[in-house]
């Protein structure tokens, strides 16, 4: 039986088993579980290596030729763990790309395989078959081991491919166009308010053809409207609509663009990339990479923070592009004032208070307009039409409105007429590299394009002031604002679809999300780059995995832009890959009847929500409906209903105080708590009921208005701050505003309560005695 064995195994080694050494061997040294650190590939995170599952072999129709040409297997568990345990055996598995993890789990499917199967080919039967009569040795399972390891690992025999592939060391050789041509690169450098998007601008009109890029809609829509306004005819075009300068649908010469759709194919005279500091942002940075990179223009014209140009610069260098620099300093003067507002009873005509959740933003508009004073409200998941009513309203002479209440949507995108930008708070929640959530101080960056805006050239006021809402957040703004703009260090990088299908034409098994996970664990890049954050990617992936899409419309879904968090919209683009999985039209009529159009003004703030959700499916169908056509045909219709839905949305911001209170008479819970008006958690010193602004004047308001800002202060305050922070739980809250009720009834707040708890503590000293 050994003679029959020997030249049997030796034919499955040379099946099985590759080149350990020299340049032809199957994986590399560097592919073990360590880099030697000098540029070789860094290893695989294989906790990303889905085994592909391999069912046992049942009942086979022809007759064991093992057992016949031997015996039934006996004692083959034995064996099987001896060669597990076995070192020399494990040192050969990380050889061939098998770590401990790896290792474990191909063994473990190798021995349910061999132990479940009802017969085994015959070279491994007769293999086992000399180990159990002692005839063999167990080493000889491995190369039936590695060859079963590699079917449900089939990436371990094609690691170098997927290593070339997921190669993002060079991106500058992806856009063969721009590489043909030598481009001039201008960039212009300067704080908010200082022109240098104007200059840029300026060029881009007088030039044959051009590109604007911008980080938003509104950014776009503006340089499409003042382009055309100068007789330049433009286009727009934005992931949701295109709009033709030409009535014949001809293409313009000129396009203004979001950054995502600009085309790195068409050759331009002129290009306009605005706020290149965002090419660092750890979602979207690969497209501002991209356009840098790609776009085919002589003379591309770069716009954004001074902090950004050291990067650019090197960039450049690695095209064999020059940059000139051009830096601008502010038009207006900005002045950080000594005193914070303190009190909404300070506010003046012209002031902006910035808040960082919708929930400040309901809390601080009800106490404005509670003093009866009328405000604006811009927050990010307004639509664009209602930003631009918004922005039009405060901005207006004429409008009563002098107070705008806003995010740091204000920070890009509206021109708006501020004298002081007010912080309500300096802590915002942010997503770092990783993806992860975390609350933190605003970066100078952030502080310095919020506190610009305050002050615009060519407004009514010729200088901008910038203040805090509370007295001990004014020295750590101060600090923010003084500090450097830490310089941008790396660029961002994403996978693009051609780069998935060739993995998954190597890994057929794997989910998308499965394989944009092992592209990211495999990619290269040097210092210069980063590969962005995919967890919004990976998200929609898994969401419409079970769905039977083939890949690139499987990817084209997973990179539409929606809010997770929003679970209306979620749920509706399951739909609508179900509903294309089919290849049934998504029609008007079927949107309509999901949607529940036609909607009536919102009677509270979850209706207002709903209504913004559902303005985003409408944009996500609009979306779909320039990659789909022919499965999203309606996009005229939607595109009509869209603009009605976003003047009922102006209706209900326009009495969003109203909103807040009917919320809050109906719901005892969520963004709408009401946080009784006794319960003391506002920072400010609200139990004299007197307020003072900075000149020294003291004023005094009845007790039902303290008492109401009380309430509406400390829900909007420190209470939601500590919210944020996750050092309170709404159900803590609850409990603390129990007991401090309780002190207040029986007394013993204040030295009561401590004369209490000292006694207390003696009578528990004297019990452990």
């Amino acid at each position: 039986m050994r003679r029959c064995a020997g030249p049997l195994l030796r034919l499955a080694g040379r099946r099985a088993l590759p080149l350990r050494h020299g340049a032809a061997a199957a994986f590399p040294a560097s592919f073990s579980s360590s880099s030697d650190g000098s540029g070789g590939s860094r290893a695989p995170d294989t906790s990303l290596f889905v085994p592909v599952p391999l069912k046992p072999v049942g009942d086979a129709a022809e007759e064991d030729v093992g057992a016949e040409l031997t015996r039934p297997l006996d004692k083959v568990l034995k064996s099987l763990n001896k060669f597990y345990k076995r070192k020399e055996i494990q040192r050969l598995g990380t050889e061939n790309g098998l770590d401990a993890r790896l290792f474990h789990q191909a063994f473990i499917s190798f021995r349910k395989y061999i132990m479940e199967s009802s017969s085994v080919s015959a070279d491994l039967h007769i293999i086992l078959n000399d180990i159990c009569c002692g005839a063999g040795h167990v080493d000889d399972l491995f190369p039936f081991f590695l060859r079963h390891a590699k079917q449900i690992f089939p990436m371990l025999d094609c690691m170098d491919d997927l290593r070339k592939i997921s190669d993002l060391r060079l991106p500058p050789n992806w856009y063969p166009e721009a590489r043909a041509i030598q481009r001039k690169i201008i960039f212009h450098a300067g704080p908010t308010n200082s022109g240098k998007t104007y200059h840029a601008i300026q060029r881009f009109l007088s030039a044959k053809s051009g590109i604007y890029c911008g980080p938003l809609k509104l950014l776009a829509h503006e340089i499409f409207q003042k382009s055309n306004a100068a007789n330049v005819p433009c286009d727009l075009v934005t992931g949701e609509e295109r709009v033709y300068a030409n009535e014949d649908a001809r293409q313009a010469s000129h396009i203004a663009c979001t950054i995502e759709m600009c085309s790195t194919n068409t050759p331009y005279e002129v290009a306009v990339i605005d706020e290149i500091q965002m090419i660092r942002d750890p979602a979207r940075g690969w497209a501002w990479t991209r356009a840098l990179l790609g776009l085919s223009a002589e003379e591309i014209h770069v716009c954004g923070e001074a902090a950004a140009i050291d990067l650019v610069t090197e960039l450049m260098y690695t095209t064999g592009e020059e940059v000139e620099v051009r830096n601008y300093k502010r038009l207006t003067p900005l002045t950080v004032l000594d005193y914070a507002l303190e009190s909404l009873d300070n506010l003046r005509p012209g002031d902006c208070i910035v808040c960082f959740s919708k929930n400040d933003i309901y809390s601080v508009s009800r106490q404005v307009e509670a003093r009866g004073l009328e405000c604006a409200v811009i927050y990010g998941s307004l639509p664009p039409g209602t930003k631009l009513e918004q922005a039009k309203k405060f901005n207006d002479p004429d409008d009563p409105c002098k107070i705008l209440v806003a995010t740091d949507a204000i920070g890009m995108g509206l021109n708006l007429c501020i004298k002081r930008i007010i912080f309500n708070s300096i802590v915002k929640p942010t997503i770092n590299e990783k993806g992860e959530k975390e609350i933190d101080l605003i970066t100078t960056s952030q502080a310095l394009q919020i506190a610009g805006r305050a002050g615009r050239y060519g407004s009514s006021f010729k200088q901008g002031e910038v203040t805090t809402m509370h007295r001990d957040d004014l020295v750590q703004l101060k600090e923010i604002l003084s500090e450097p703009v830490r310089p941008v260090k790396a660029a961002g990088l994403h996978p693009t679809a051609e780069q998935i299908e060739m993995f998954a034409y190597h890994l057929p098994d794997a989910t998308l999300s499965n394989l944009i996970d092992i592209f990211v664990s495999l990619s290269q890049v040097d210092g210069l780059y980063f590969v962005c954050n995919i967890d919004d990617f990976k998200f929609l992936a898994d969401m419409i995995q079970h769905i039977p899409l083939n890949l690139r419309s499987r990817y084209v879904f997973c990179t539409a832009p929606l809010n997770r968090k929003e679970p209306f919209v979620c749920t509706t683009l399951l739909k609508f890959a179900r509903q294309f999985s089919r290849n049934e039209p998504l029609t008007f009529d079927w949107l309509c009847r999901h949607t529940k159009w036609p909607l009536a003004p919102p009677k509270n703030i979850k209706e207002l929500v709903h209504l913004e959700a559902v303005h985003d499916v409408f944009d996500l169908y609009l979306w779909l409906s320039y990659r789909f056509m022919d499965m999203f045909p309606d996009a005229a219709l939607v595109r009509n209903i869209q603009k009605k839905l976003d003047d009922i949305i102006q209706i209900g911001v326009c009495n969003i105080t109203k909103l807040i209170r009917a919320s809050q008479s109906s719901a005892a819970s969520g963004a709408a708590e009401v946080v009784s008006e006794d319960f003391p958690l506002s920072r400010t010193k609200r139990d004299s009921r007197m307020f003072s602004d900075h000149r020294g004047a003291k004023s005094t308001e009845p007790l039902s208005v303290a008492q109401e800002d009380l309430k509406s202060h400390g829900r909007g305050s420190l209470a939601n701050r500590l919210l944020r922070e996750g050092l309170l739980t709404q159900e803590m809250l609850r409990q603390l505003e129990s007991e401090w009720q309780d002190q207040h009834r029986n007394g013993r707040y204040g030295l009561a309560s401590k004369r209490d708890d000292q006694s207390s503590s003696k009578e528990t000293g004297k019990k452990k005695k």
